[in-house]
């Protein structure tokens, strides 16, 4: 079950020629794939690019019609090496994944695939996710692209260019037997536009068919003396025949013409670029532009001749160039100086080192850019070097941080606050770790996890400190990561190193972090994977042998119980606690449209309600310190003789019960009640819920009525 369903995008990657194409760039993109005949897909999902996994994953019927195989990939690497049946077979493949992150886990199938090089077009689509609001580490794909020569594509962020760009990229694959990266930022994915379409196209030779015909050269095998030849063959045959291709097919674009000044960018700062140009009167939003651009649709090879023509004549370029290091703009500076050209070249230092290049920053670098090179060419409103910005409010005074955190209801909550529970009886543990929504159990209030090293590596994390100590080390591992790698390169690492550490595998059915994707152990049925295969067996199958289920995580003192046992058992080796409740969002999509419409249909629905008598609360507010859950606040009593808010369940709560839970398990107040909300009453429940009130008002009105009051 992901996020959302993409039946309704479905139908439209059924149109044709004559027809126009509306929607996001992820979604051109997947079009785009079907009209240049691709012969299989595979990827792992992650943002930017889940939304290319989920619509494929909803498209089974027409990738069936058009001979196309689609897979789910376990991981990145398994993605990456799907590549491997475009080596010896003349059939268009593509694979996408997550960015720095995902070559990183893919990159020994992508160096192999590189070496060999390949027969029929490969394509890597990379969804770039940089800038403050990554969710992983700042690094860059360019490195992995020069490191191994895949040619890498950076295309305008406008669908018919990011269309384009998949048919150039297959075709520059075949052309040059190698493997292409084609980059699209997060903004690109989500851009929304239109593009006239063309007709899916049927493979020439689809996978089946392969398969009744197999192939097979050794001089593709990467393995000495053919890896040398490779080498030879990258940068005597390849790179010449890419540089060829991207100048016939004018792959690389320039705007506006003349003058001793321009501005060379990557094809996906285009947007930006122009934009500052505009609001600086220089440009409008088509691209004619009085500061000549050249556009970078390909980052990678860089064309000397093409770079030289557009430098020649100028005495000052921009080079606008997102993250760092500054890969683009010393190849430039190399090419330029061993051509004994002059012109002096401008990027870091008028832009920022590193950070997402936001409109703000590249307004500010090009504006910096012409006041050095050209002021005449400024508005005299923004001539002067010690312009004044605009005055902005300090929000930071205002605005609370606002960290990430678990959602309202969380099943992973509850894990968290029994974690906390055991360190107070036993002591702070050396804890690390994994990739997923339980990553924010390192925030506050819970501070469990200080390190993390990659997707399924948690436990892996703990190697250093699994050799006995006077306390366990404890490794956290989400149901996602388990699956992606962390059975092989964690649990069975664990097991042939004797390890006596304890796992918490976080089952919440799903791979929740990248949208909600079924994994192998998720509970539902899928009408196209496998599914319900228990974490639990997979690991007593490496040979764990102390292993326990527990089914609910609400159930904080049993679950603390178990953490209990498993740090203070003498038993040695590894340790595993599945701890397992479904994703609340997941859960809520899935209830909230069922209950609605039950509702609506008259008939009878109970929905629990938990709230905080505030008589009862003392104010102490350590429920929330063991919780967290955005539906758990303050609120001020009214009571002037109650100087302390107290605590407060607001109407965004779920139902979970793990405030009370908590509350119980670490013997606080008993001011947490739930209350059963029934909508449709039958007539029995209708009568027993009037008399009920009448009983209770009449209680209330003797109690009032014996209390001691003052009056003025």
């Amino acid at each position: 079950m992901a996020e959302r369903s993409f039946k309704a995008e479905v139908a439209d990657l059924r149109k044709g020629a004559g027809e126009v194409f509306t929607g996001e760039g992820i979604l051109a993109l997947t079009k785009a794939l079907l009209e240049n005949g691709v012969g299989y897909v595979g990827g792992y999902q992650g943002a930017p690019i889940s939304h290319l996994m989920d619509v494929l994953a909803d498209a089974q019927d027409l990738l069936a019609d058009l001979g196309i195989r689609f897979e789910a990939s376990a991981n990145e690497a398994a993605a990456a090496a799907m590549l491997a049946a475009s080596v010896h077979y003349p059939i268009r493949g593509a694979v996408t994944f997550k960015g720095a992150v995902g070559v990183n886990v893919a990159s020994d199938a992508l160096a192999n695939l590189s070496s060999s090089g390949v027969t029929g077009g490969a394509l890597v689509i990379v969804g770039e996710d940089y800038g403050e609001g990554s969710s992983i580490m700042q690094e860059r794909s360019h490195a992995f692209a020069m490191k191994s020569q895949f040619w890498l594509l950076d295309p305008r962020p406008n669908l018919p260019s990011i269309v384009k760009a998949v048919g150039d990229g297959f075709e520059m694959s075949e052309a040059t037997n190698t493997p292409v990266m084609l980059m699209v930022r997060i903004r690109s994915c989500h851009v929304t536009g239109q593009f006239p379409c063309r007709d899916n196209r049927r493979p020439p030779l689809t996978v089946r068919e392969a398969l009744s015909n197999p192939r097979s050269d050794f001089a593709r095998i990467v393995l000495p003396p053919m890896s040398f030849a490779h080498e030879q063959d990258k940068v005597k045959t390849r790179w010449p025949n890419a540089e060829r291709f991207i100048l016939e097919r004018k792959l690389n674009e320039q705007f506006g013409a003349g003058g001793r000044i321009g501005i060379i960018c990557q094809g996906g700062m285009f947007n930006g670029v122009i934009r500052a140009l505009q609001r600086l009167g220089l440009a409008d939003i088509h691209g004619d532009t009085e500061v000549p651009v050249y556009c970078l649709n390909v980052t990678y090879p860089l064309v000397a001749t093409e770079v030289l023509g557009f430098c020649q004549g100028k005495d000052h370029v921009l080079v606008v160039e997102e993250g760092q290091p500054a890969f683009i703009e010393d190849q430039l500076a190399a090419m330029l100086y061993r051509a004994g050209v002059t012109v002096k070249l401008h990027g870091k230092g008028l832009l920022p080192m590193a950070g997402e290049y936001t409109g703000q920053a590249l307004l500010e670098g090009v504006t910096g850019f012409l006041r050095q090179a050209a002021p005449e060419t400024l508005p005299a409103t923004v001539r002067a070097p010690n312009l004044d910005k605009p005055r902005l409010p300090d929000l930071s005074r205002v605005v609370p941080i606002r960290p990430p955190g678990f959602c309202t209801g969380c099943p992973e909550r509850p894990i968290f606050a029994a974690l906390k529970l055991v360190e107070q009886d036993l002591g702070k543990h050396q804890i690390a770790a994994d990739i997923g929504c339980h990553l924010f159990g390192s925030l506050p209030p819970f501070e469990i996890g200080g390190a993390t090293m990659g997707y399924g590596l948690g436990p892996a994390a703990n190697g250093a400190f699994d050799g006995g100590g006077e306390r366990r080390p404890i490794s956290l591992i989400g149901d996602g990561g388990f699956w992606h790698n962390g059975l092989s390169s964690s649990i069975t690492n664990m097991v042939f190193n004797k390890s006596d550490g304890l796992v918490v595998v976080v089952d919440n059915y799903y791979s929740a972090a990248t949208g909600g994707q079924d994994v192998m152990s998720s509970r539902a049925d899928n009408a196209s994977k496998a599914t319900q295969h228990p974490i639990s067996e997979a690991v007593k199958g490496v040979g764990v042998k102390w292993v326990r289920q527990i089914d609910n995580t609400y159930d904080v003192p049993r679950l603390r119980a178990l953490l209990h046992e498993a740090l203070t058992t003498k038993q040695p080796g590894p340790k595993v606690i599945v701890a397992s409740s479904e994703c609340m969002l997941n859960k809520q999509r899935r209830e909230r449209p069922r209950k609605a419409q039950a509702i609506a249909e008259g008939r009878r629905v109970e929905a629990p309600r938990f709230g905080v008598d505030e008589a009862v609360c003392t104010g102490d507010h350590a429920c929330m310190r063991l919780s967290g859950c955005p539906s758990l606040g303050l609120r001020h009593t009214g009571d002037p003789l109650r100087d302390d808010p107290v605590a407060h369940i607001d109407q965004t709560c779920v139902g979970c019960g793990n405030c009370g839970e908590v509350a119980d398990a670490a013997v606080l107040c008993p001011s947490f009640y739930r209350a059963d909300l029934v909508h449709n009453p039958g007539k029995l429940e209708t009568r027993w819920s009037a008399f009920s009130s009448r009983i209770i008002g009449w209680l209330a009105r003797r109690r009032d009525a014996r209390r001691l009051t003052f009056s003025a």
